[in-house]
Parts: C-alpha cells; sequence; structure tokens
C-alpha cells in the first residue's frame, strides 16, 4: 500500500500489506476474543469506552497529522475529527445499557415475555479514505459496547490511520483480539467476508463497491449496512434568509475539501431569491482560502487521489460542454499536489454529469426553480436519497417539505451532518441500515425473544 501526499504527490512510504498467514491469524484472534468479550459485564465495556476516548484526546495531534498526510484534510477539520471519534465513544459509554436493555413485551398469560439483545460476533468494517477515523469510530463504538469485535479493512491509501485506530484501542486497554486492521486489498476482502468466523459486514463507499460486498454478503446470508454515496439537495426557498443559506451553502459544499457522501451537491434555489443567491454564493465559494493542508489557516485542501481529481474535472468539462455556466473554478490549480478549486456551474439540465452523477469535491451545482413544488420534485429527482437540507423562514413550512423530500435525513435551516445522537443513512442508492444512536448499536445484535411460562397452578 502507497503512501502518497496528496498535497504534493511526492511518495511518503511504502506498507506491506497483511499475507495470508497474517490474516487467519487475526480471524482466529477475533474469534477467540470474542468469546470471552462477550461476557466481559457492561461496566467493564463502558469505562474501556471512555478510555479509548481519553487516548484519542491525548494524541489528537499525531491522528490529525496522520490524516492530513495520508488523505490531504485540512489539519484544523482533522483534529475536529478526532474529537467527534471521542465523543462518540463518549455517548456510547452512557448510553449502551439504556439502547441494549430488555425490553418488556406484557400480555402473554402467567408469563415473563422480552426482548434481549445480544452480539453476534465479528464484524468486518469495511471504510472508506474521506473520514478516516471517523466513520470507523462510529461503527466501531456501538459494535464493541454491544459485546462485539471488529475486523477493519481500509481504504489503502490510509494505511496508517488503519493501524492508529487498532493502536486506540490497544492502549485504551480492550482486549487483542477486540478490534483489528486488515491490511489487505478488496478481493482479499471478499474472502474474508466469506468466512465462517465472521458474521456481518458494515460499509462505508461508493455504490460499486456496496453491490459487491452486498452481493459477497447475501451468497453467505450475513446481515450488511449500506453507507453509501450522495447528491444531497439544499432546496433554497423564496422566503429564506439569504445570507445565512449562503455561508451555510459554502460550508456545507466544501467542508473536507468537498469530499463527503452528506455534502450539498445541488443547489434548488426559488427564482424569487435565485440572483441574489448565486451572485452572494460565487463570492462566498471564492472566498474559501485553498491551500497547504497542514496550515491552520487553509479551509480547502487537495482531493485524496489524482485520479479521482481527474475524474471530478471529467465531470465538470461534460457538463460545461453539454451547456453548463462555470461560474468559478472548473481547472485544477497549476501547482503541485491535487488541487481542485472551489468551482460553481449554473444554467443547468438534469441530465448533466454534474446533475445526475454524484460530484465528489468541491463543485456545486445550481438550479433555478419557479416554485416549491418545483423544487421538491427536483430535489427528489435522483437515485441517492441520503440526506437534504431546507431553508425557510416558516419552520412549518420547511418541517412540511422536509417530509416530502426522500432521504434518511432532512435538516431545516441547517446543513446535513451526523450525530451520535441520531441515525444515520440512506435511502435508494445512498444504502440501507442505520449508524449512530439506538438504531446504530442495534444493527449488529440478535434481538432475542424470551418467554418464560409460569407452571400451571392446581
Amino acid at each position: 500500500m502507497e503512501r502518497i501526499n496528496p498535497a504534493t504527490g511526492e511518495h511518503v512510504e511504502t506498507v506491506e500489506e497483511h499475507d495470508d498467514e497474517a490474516v487467519e491469524e487475526r480471524l482466529a484472534t477475533a474469534a477467540d476474543t470474542y468469546e470471552s468479550w462477550r461476557e466481559v459485564p457492561m461496566n467493564e465495556r463502558r469505562q474501556l469506552l471512555e478510555e479509548a476516548a481519553d487516548v484519542l484526546r491525548e494524541n489528537e495531534e499525531h491522528y490529525a497529522e496522520l490524516m492530513t498526510v495520508e488523505m490531504g484534510k485540512p489539519i484544523s477539520q482533522a483534529r475536529g475529527e478526532v474529537r467527534k471519534c471521542a465523543w462518540v465513544c463518549e455517548h456510547y459509554a452512557e448510553k449502551a445499557p439504556e439502547y441494549l436493555q430488555d425490553e418488556v413485551v406484557g400480555g402473554a398469560s402467567h408469563a415473563k415475555t422480552y426482548v434481549r439483545h445480544e452480539p453476534i460476533g465479528t464484524v468486518l468494517a469495511v471504510m472508506p479514505w474521506n473520514f478516516p477515523f471517523w466513520q470507523v469510530f462510529r461503527f466501531a463504538a456501538p459494535s464493541l459496547a454491544a459485546g462485539n469485535v471488529g475486523l477493519l479493512k481500509h481504504a489503502s491509501n490510509v494505511p496508517k490511520c488503519a493501524l492508529a485506530i487498532e493502536e486506540v484501542f490497544r492502549e485504551a486497554g480492550f482486549p487483542e483480539g477486540a478490534f483489528q486492521t486488515l491490511l489487505v486489498g478488496g478481493s482479499d476482502a471478499n474472502e474474508v467476508i466469506r468466512d465462517d468466523r465472521v458474521r456481518a459486514v458494515t460499509l462505508t463507499g461508493s455504490e460499486f463497491a456496496g453491490k459487491q460486498v452486498a452481493k459477497t454478503a447475501g451468497e453467505e446470508l450475513k446481515k450488511t449496512v449500506l453507507e453509501l454515496g450522495g447528491s444531497d439537495p439544499f432546496v433554497v426557498l423564496d422566503d429564506a434568509n439569504v445570507d445565512e443559506a449562503v455561508e451555510t451553502a459554502a460550508l456545507a459544499r466544501l467542508q473536507n475539501s468537498g469530499q463527503s457522501c452528506i455534502a450539498a451537491k445541488r443547489f434548488i434555489v426559488h427564482d424569487d431569491v435565485y440572483d441574489e443567491f448565486l451572485d452572494a454564493f460565487v463570492e462566498e465559494m471564492d472566498a474559501w482560502t485553498v491551500g497547504d493542508p497542514m496550515d491552520d489557516e487553509t479551509e480547502v485542501g487537495p482531493q485524496a487521489r489524482e485520479d479521482l481529481m481527474q475524474d471530478l474535472h471529467d465531470q465538470v468539462e461534460r457538463s460545461v460542454d453539454a451547456g453548463a455556466d462555470c461560474l468559478l473554478g472548473g481547472e485544477p490549480m497549476d501547482r503541485d499536489g491535487y488541487y481542485y478549486p472551489p468551482t460553481v456551474l449554473a444554467d443547468l439540465d438534469r441530465d448533466m454529469a454534474v446533475a445526475c452523477e454524484e460530484t465528489f469535491g468541491p463543485v456545486a451545482a445550481v438550479f433555478r426553480v419557479e416554485s416549491e413544488a418545483e423544487a421538491v420534485e427536483l430535489a427528489n429527482d435522483s437515485p441517492y436519497g441520503l440526506g437534504a437540507s431546507v431553508w425557510t423562514d416558516d419552520l412549518d413550512r420547511g418541517e412540511r417539505v422536509a417530509h416530502q423530500i426522500d432521504a434518511g435525513a432532512t435538516f431545516v435551516n441547517e446543513m446535513v451532518k451526523s450525530d451520535p445522537r441520531l441515525p444515520f443513512g440512506g435511502v435508494g442508492i445512498s444504502g440501507y441500515g442505520r449508524e449512530l444512536a439506538a438504531e446504530g448499536i442495534r444493527e449488529f445484535v440478535n434481538r432475542k425473544t424470551v418467554w418464560v411460562q409460569a407452571a400451571d397452578e392446581e
């Protein structure tokens, strides 16, 4: 696995993949550890999660720098990601007993009936590079709290992040096999899925990767949770506070250098405020600082890989060739590294690349609509259904429109975000299942019905 610094394009290090023997050793260790870990009292698991949060906070700068070197995340945002991982550990340390408590079901005559939540075993997590710590921890914290053990197959361009996450749990005091990293490629991951010791799979990634994992897991009748891509609509209605909408719109598009599944990608703006919004939006997008991701002042860093930058530019070029108007950016930057500038496209047709494909980078597609109904229809004119944002001064109206948009999460006067207290996931080709909150911890447990019948009284 090659570590390439996306800010410079320079080779940093080659990390050797695990061979078959090493993979087998980790699978065996996971299976053995599960048998004892599942019996560890909840209070001890909670304490270990709190220790993991402490390890993260104490090593924030080290882990942030790993992310920045491997995938180019601006360092200030990388620090925030580490802190969010600590938060999710603390959340499940506090809430796991409540989320997993027995559910008493009454009504049966002379019987005690309830639903019990039991762990299921080893869960494989196939994770992407764009939030290399957060997307792992939002799986790991609830899964470990539930009594499962985890195996991580991370993206090949962030191997040191993957190893560091394993280190976090080891330093926190978790048993050796509770959470392990597998440095393997995609084809090897399929073989791991097929292994009888792996009971379930969670994947965050592309539609293509999701289909491959779902196919393999389906053939083995194993549970999956898929969090895939998104083309989130950002709907600005005629009564919206345009200044607030513009400020949040730029953040929602440019955070993590635009490389986020829940980033706002299609900006759907009512005709009454379209010109005002577009002018201010272009100005705001242009004001964001592009530069060295190790600089605290940088807001937009490089794209994570050269091929990803070229794919993004191809989408822009195809859209411009089809008649889109490029108001800002639109060309790779003339500097070392894989930099693509904040870009705004307008005068769009629905069949243009930036309208119907997921743009995974700092490219915003702005659409003009004549009515609320047209805004909802356009928002739903996508196979994706991850998140959506609606902007209006009428909160009742905003809530009603939010209900009409097909997505796993809808936000009114706020950008789409993940929060440990709320379930996270999508519909359509954005995947299925939920992470975080009570729903997330219950995805990988056996919801066992228990019926205890009292003896007949004579």
